[in-house]
Order: structure tokens, then C-alpha cells, then sequence
């Protein structure tokens, strides 16, 4: 039985023919994102919102540009941008309002999804500058799960995860750093994909730790978010930390070998069933083909843990501090005491913790080779918001001890649903891979997923 407070996410079930297959229903389907925008404010996943009537109009012209044989996959398509991500023509505020400006030019992400005939509708809320994973540190208040107003979405891509669930718009932009592409789409029932760091470009996001950042995709299906990282990736000489693309595994056949964690290393912070749910998740890929291999998840979880409680934080200060004040009244508290902790670091710190991190990747990168994916849970357990607004740095630091490790050890992931608890809480399960190997997890990711309801639209690709 669900939650008392739990409110509909407008589900669709698998197979419903998306409002894409006629090109004609673009202008009706731009009028139903709108009208939902407006009937939900107090999701609080938008910071802002363009205009209906400039939207409207910019989906005529790209109607008449396809008419005239214009190629346009996207054509007329809505998605809606985190914003620490620039697009041109609407305010850049990393959640921090004081920090506003408008960029000269929208982000490369943007720029090629533009081309291809989306539109951009807005900008989604996150935590501020990207610093946490609960989508409750924004002054532009916290957003909850589309399943229930008092559990949190996870973030810090709160406001894309949950605008998309909604069916507010059918697909939108993310960041990662430490499970921020994936943390949100686990709690809200909908896919996540985290390519390889350099493989989309970060020109035009707001920095957090720039040597771990990356875009990342929310969508309803894993082919949706293939579509949309067909359209966004590629190098870019524009961007210092863009990487030629490197050679991936190939797709596995009908039969493939997947690392789950042992039963004694799972954690769940005292809910067993999340647990359980992530024990059936792996039950259910045997019985698709899978072989399942146990792993120890010491070294992952080690290499997760430097994030926050290694140099890696200085990063993260020394990022924000070129760009506002630390110490600055528009920093929420939270904000400051994350930042606060990189004092404590030093260079010599820093080189210590690179050296055992590189010991880390190639351990782990053992333990990968013998596999086609690792299999764990998107998040240990879901929290109440109450009760991360008592206990905002060590509840916060929970959410990623599934989640924190990818990026530092050069992992693609893709985030799909697997469950619902009792109370009405969605649970996923993310799938990791070496970089490069995205391609091949998405074609896995894809024969995996369970298609738990998610927004209204649904999206096709019209190649």
C-alpha cells in the first residue's frame, strides 16, 4: 500500500504508443507539458520557466523547417536543463540566486539537442551547486519523489529527475559527479545514464569537481537515453576535459556474467528490504541469461568514500570559490560546512590519496575485466525529508555508498528501475562498466530493465 501522501505520477505502461509517433502532435503535446508545469509549482522542480508563447512559437518554426525537409529527430520534443547547465537566453543560478548571470551561449549538450529540434522549456531545481545527492539544499525549495511529498528525490539533478517522472517534459539533462545522474532516477522510477567522463562535453556547466564531471541523461526508457547520447556526445577541443572517444567492450550475447555484491557487504542502513529488492533484481537477470558472479565491494567502496572524505573536496572548493564567495549569505549552511571540510587537506594529502586511487582502479579493474557489468543498488534506502533536514551531512553521505565510486574509477553507468517498496518508494538498480563500455551496457541495460511507470510522453527516435 502506498503512502498517505503519495500523488500520481501520471504512469504509462510499456508498449503505449508515444504522442511522438505523429509529428503533427508536437504543438499538443507542448500544450500538455505547460499545463502540467502549471498545475504542479509545488513540485519545486523548475527555477525557470520560458515562456508558453516563445516556446510555442519556436515550435512552429521547427514544424515548418521539418515540412520543408529540414532533418530534425527531435523535432518538437520538450526537455528541461539542470541549472548549473547554460542555455542561451534564460539565467544560469546553480541555486544560488545571487550567482545569476546569462551565458552568452548555451552548453554544447544543449546546443546540439537544439539542432536537432528539441526544446528547451526550462530550467530544473537542484542542490546547490550541485553539492549533495537529496534534492533538499536549494533556496528554491527541496523537491520530494513523484511517489511521495515527505520522501526525498535524491539529487543533485532533483528538479530534472523529477520534472521528467512528472511528465512534465519527456527527457532532460543532468550532472554526475558522485551519483547525481543516477541517485534521483532510482527514487523517482525512471533511467539514468551516466556516460563515460569527456564523453559528452562540459563546456557550459557550471564546475563542481571538473576532473569528474559529466552531463548525464533522464529519461523513461534506456532507448530513449541512447537516442539522446547519440545526439550529445562527441569531442570537443572547446572543452579541456573532453576525451577522444576510446575503444568499449562489445555487447554481450543472450548469455552474460554480471558482479553482484555478497549478501554480507550489502548495506542498507536498517532497511532489510531494500535489501531484498536488490536480491531479487539479481534473480531475475539469472533467469534472463545472466551468470551471477560475487565480487567484494571493499575497494568500490573505499574509492567512494575519497569523494567526500578525501582531497577531493578541495577540488570541489576551489571550483565554486573561483566563481562566488565561499563564506557569502546566499550559500546555504549546509553548502558551507561540505566546502568548509577542504581546510583540512593538503598537497601532500591530495598526491596520498591520488596514488591509493590509482591502486583502487586497478583492483577494481580486475574484478571488471571477468565481467559485463556490476550490478548494485542505485541507493542504499530511501529517507524521509524531515529527517534529512535533521541530519543533512551524514544521511546525505548514505545516499552514495552505491553511487560515489563510478566516476572515480573511470565507470560508465545506466540507472534503471527494479521495485517498489511497501510504502511506495521506488527502488532501481544501477549497471557499471568500464569507460568507453557504454554502448554495450546501454544494449544490456536495455534487455534489463523493468519498465516501472514513469512520465506521460515517451520518446522516439524518427532516424
Amino acid at each position: 500500500m502506498s503512502s498517505p501522501n503519495a500523488r500520481s505520477a501520471a504512469p504509462v505502461q510499456s508498449g503505449r504508443q508515444s504522442p511522438f509517433d505523429a509529428k503533427s502532435n508536437a504543438l499538443q503535446v507542448l500544450e500538455t507539458a505547460y499545463g502540467r508545469i502549471e498545475a504542479e509549482h509545488d513540485r519545486n522542480c523548475w527555477i525557470h520557466v520560458r515562456p508558453f508563447a516563445e516556446a510555442l512559437d519556436e515550435c512552429r518554426k521547427l514544424m515548418a523547417r521539418a515540412q520543408a525537409g529540414e532533418h530534425l529527430p527531435l523535432l518538437g520534443v520538450p526537455f528541461g536543463v539542470k541549472d548549473n547547465i547554460d542555455v542561451l537566453g534564460m539565467p544560469t543560478t546553480a541555486a544560488c540566486p545571487s550567482f545569476s548571470y546569462q551565458p552568452a551561449r548555451s552548453a554544447r549538450s544543449v546546443e546540439r539537442l537544439v539542432a536537432a529540434g528539441a526544446i528547451c522549456i526550462g530550467k530544473t531545481n537542484l542542490d546547490q551547486f550541485a553539492t549533495g545527492l537529496s534534492g533538499a539544499r536549494s533556496p528554491y525549495g527541496a523537491c520530494a519523489t513523484v511517489a511521495d511529498d515527505s520522501y526525498v528525490s535524491g539529487g543533485s539533478s532533483s528538479g530534472s529527475a523529477v520534472a521528467v517522472a512528472a511528465g512534465h517534459v519527456v527527457f532532460a539533462l543532468g550532472t554526475d559527479t558522485g551519483g547525481s545522474g543516477r541517485i534521483p532516477a532510482g527514487f523517482n522510477g525512471i533511467v539514468g545514464i551516466k556516460p563515460t567522463i569527456g564523453r559528452v562535453s562540459s563546456r557550459g556547466l557550471v564546475p563542481n569537481c571538473p576532473t569528474l564531471d559529466c552531463v548525464s541523461v533522464f529519461c523513461n526508457t534506456v532507448q530513449d537515453g541512447a537516442t539522446i547520447l547519440d545526439i550529445i556526445e562527441g569531442f570537443d577541443t572547446e572543452d579541456p576535459y573532453s576525451r577522444p572517444a576510446g575503444i568499449g567492450a562489445a555487447a554481450p550475447s543472450s548469455a552474460f556474467r554480471f558482479g553482484r555484491i555478497a549478501p554480507g557487504q550489502l548495506e542498507c542502513y536498517g532497511m532489510p528490504e531494500c535489501s531484498a529488492l536488490y536480491e531479487e533484481a539479481c534473480a531475475r537477470f539469472t533467469g534472463l541469461g545472466g551468470t551471477a558472479v560475487e565480487i567484494d565491494f571493499a575497494p568500490f567502496a573505499e574509492a567512494g568514500k575519497m569523494l567526500f572524505a578525501g582531497p577531493w573536496v578541495a577540488e570541489r572548493r576551489a571550483a565554486i570559490a573561483a566563481l562566488t564567495e565561499i563564506d557569502t549569505d546566499e550559500l546555504l549552511d549546509v553548502t558551507k560546512t561540505v566546502l568548509r571540510a577542504a581546510s583540512g587537506f593538503s598537497a601532500m594529502d591530495a598526491f596520498t590519496a591520488h596514488h591509493r586511487l590509482l591502486r583502487l582502479r586497478r583492483q577494481t579493474q580486475t574484478v571488471m575485466a571477468d565481467l559485463d557489468a556490476l550490478v548494485v543498488p542505485t541507493a542504499p534506502r530511501p529517507i524521509a525529508l524531515d529527517d534529512m533536514n535533521r541530519d543533512p551531512i551524514t544521511l546525505n553521505t548514505s545516499l552514495g555508498y552505491y553511487s560515489y565510486f563510478a566516476n572515480l574509477l573511470d565507470l560508465c553507468a545506466v540507472a534503471i528501475p527494479n521495485a517498489v517498496l511497501p510504502n511506495g518508494i521506488p527502488m532501481g538498480v544501477t549497471l557499471l562498466a568500464p569507460a568507453w563500455s557504454d554502448r554495450a551496457l546501454i544494449a544490456l541495460a536495455r534487455r534489463l530493465e523493468v519498465n516501472a511507470g514513469g512520465a506521460a510522453f515517451e520518446l522516439i527516435s524518427r532516424a
